[in-house]
This record gives structure tokens, C-alpha cells and sequence, in this order.
């Protein structure tokens, strides 16, 4: 297994033949946040369950992270990719509208020449058949501007900020997918469970070619507007190839992350409201037992469950083709 840290487009490193290489597009703009290292954490895991399960012959994996918002850094192929993973992060959907001052800014300063190599990078993904691209949160905004399957409304002061363990209701679609319907079944009725933080909806246009798989559901119970899940694309065999989420399935173990949490908080200068709002959120999924069980089945279905079957199937067509 290795790392590798792009933050500038001139540090990306060139391909390496014994390496399967991952990309992890960072979308937190230097900010502090748990997001990024669970991602590389866990699929650097199950690279490396799946390298030893599919035995001697294997590639390793490198995990190779771009500073997209801050940096600059956006993949300059999407063919070397058997998967890309994109982050949460703060501040507004579209970067124009980080000023650092507006309210949903969150005090970012952003300069927003990487969107348009982005989307020239998301274009490349889509016409690459064998590369899968998972968009989390901020991410999934990202992807609903690009293709133009929905659009980012701030929340109102009414809603306020989704944050915590929340309930999102799958939909038909989500019900008769190859691959999604079972988390429908192991649902209670298609409610689901899901570790939440943000202040943007992203309302569906009826454009883009997605499927809609998911929504917030209202206070009362009811279905709500905003989509919290939805398919670009998808291999032959029913596993998502182009999925978003807008919650944080990347999230693992709470104890785990707990301890991430309180690292990260002594290494860095950050604020007691930061530390006190994500503690409160893991106090939250680790109030009970079944509550940690329903959110580990999301995840096992909108992260482990396709990233592993993803890694597996890319590890064994370069170890069955041999040395090139």
C-alpha cells in the first residue's frame, strides 16, 4: 500500500506499474476535517484485504490525493484510475460564491479556476468505462452542477443545518436496483439511516440522466425535496460505477474515528465549536447499538460494499492479464 499528495498539479506522480492507483479528490480547501483520512484509511483497507484474498500476483494500491480546491490539483487522466473518491468540504457549492465574508462562505477565499478542469475530468470518467467515481457530500453538489441533475439551495433558518444521525428514505428506483435493493430490504421499509453535515439541498432539475435514489425525509416522516442520493452510470453487472451520496458513509468505527478526532484537534490550532459539533455527532451515533448497526448497513452499502467489489474486479483483470 502507499500514499501519494498532489498539491499542486506539477507534484502528481506517473504511473507505477506494480500500483493500482486510486484517486481521492480532496475538496476541504485546508481545512481541518475527518473525512479525508477515513477516506484514505478505509480504502487503503480493503486494497489491501482484497490484494491478500486474491492471492500472489496482486498490484498494490496506491491512494494518490489532490488538493483540488486550494491547489489547483485535478487528475490529468481518468484512464489510470480504477476508482476516484471525492470529499466533503465546506463553504458553497459553487466557488464564486466563497468570498469569505457571505454567511455560507465559512470563511473561505476561493478562487475557482479548478472547476472548469474538474468538469473536463469528470466528462473524461464518464466516457472511461473501466474508472467508478464516488462523490460524498460537497462532492455530490459538485457532480449535481456538472451534469445538472440538481441544484444547491441553501437551507433556510427554518431547516437549519443537517447534521447528526438523520433518516433518508430510498426511492423506487433504489427499491428495483441490482445492486441498491439490498439495502432497501435491510432498511426498515426503505428508511435508512445516515451520518449527516451540511447546509445545502440539492434539489432534483429532472435533467442530468440520473436516478434518483434517495431523499431527506421532512420532520414528520415524509419524503422531503432534497436528493440525498443518486446513479450517473453503472457497470454490467448492476454495481454503481458513477454514484453520489449527500451524507458521510466514508465515516467507519466511532470509536475509531473519535480517536482520529481528538488527533487531528491536538495537531492542529481549532476551535471548541468544531471539536464540541463533531464529538456531538459521534456521542449521537454511538448512543446505541442499533443505531451504529443501521448506520453501518448504509455504509456497507453506498461505500464498503461497491468500492470493494470495485478494487476486486480492477486487482484481478491486471493480475490475470500478467506483466505488460
Amino acid at each position: 500500500m502507499s500514499y501519494a499528495r498532489v498539491d499542486r498539479p506539477e507534484d502528481e506522480p506517473p504511473e507505477v506499474k506494480s500500483f493500482l492507483d486510486v484517486a481521492v479528490l480532496d475538496m476541504h480547501h485546508g481545512m481541518a476535517n475527518l473525512g479525508h483520512a477515513s477516506v484514505v484509511d478505509r480504502v487503503m483497507r480493503i486494497g489491501q484485504e482484497e490484494r491478500k484474498r486474491l492471492g500472489s500476483g496482486t498490484s498494490g494500491i496506491r491512494v494518490v490525493s489532490y488538493d483540488v480546491r486550494l491547489g489547483g490539483a485535478v487528475p490529468s487522466s481518468a484512464s489510470r484510475f480504477a476508482l476516484v473518491v471525492g470529499t466533503g468540504g465546506p463553504g458553497a457549492l459553487d466557488p464564486r460564491e466563497n468570498d469569505g465574508v457571505s454567511p455560507y462562505a465559512q470563511g473561505i477565499r476561493e478562487d475557482p479556476s479548478w472547476e472548469a478542469p474538474l468538469w473536463r475530468f469528470f466528462d473524461a470518467v464518464r466516457r472511461n468505462p473501466s474508472t467508478a467515481l464516488l462523490g460524498i457530500c460537497h462532492t455530490f453538489g459538485l457532480l449535481a452542477r456538472w451534469s445538472g441533475f440538481g441544484e444547491a439551495v441553501a437551507r433556510s433558518p427554518e431547516k437549519g443545518k443537517s447534521a447528526g444521525v438523520v433518516t433518508n428514505l430510498l426511492t423506487e428506483e433504489a427499491r428495483s436496483h441490482a445492486w441498491f435493493r439490498g439495502l432497501y430490504h435491510a432498511s426498515a421499509g426503505g428508511r435508512i439511516q445516515v451520518l449527516d453535515s451540511r447546509l445545502f439541498d440539492i434539489l432534483p432539475t429532472g435533467k442530468g440522466g440520473v436516478e434518483v435514489l434517495a431523499h431527506e425525509a421532512t420532520p414528520d416522516g415524509e419524503r422531503g425535496e432534497a436528493m440525498t442520493m443518486a446513479e450517473v452510470e453503472r457497470f454490467g453487472d448492476g454495481t454503481p460505477r458513477i454514484w453520489a451520496v449527500n451524507h458521510h458513509p466514508e465515516i467507519g468505527d466511532a470509536g475509531e474515528q473519535k480517536a482520529r478526532l481528538l488527533r487531528i484537534a491536538a495537531s492542529r490550532h481549532l476551535s471548541e465549536a468544531w471539536l464540541g459539533e463533531r464529538l456531538q455527532a459521534l456521542e449521537a451515533w454511538n448512543a446505541s447499538e442499533a443505531a451504529e448497526r443501521r448506520l453501518q448497513i448504509t455504509s456497507s452499502y453506498t461505500f464498503e460494499g461497491p468500492v470493494r467489489a470495485i478494487l476486486a474486479r480492477a486487482l484481478a483483470l491486471r493480475r490475470d492479464a500478467g506483466p505488460s
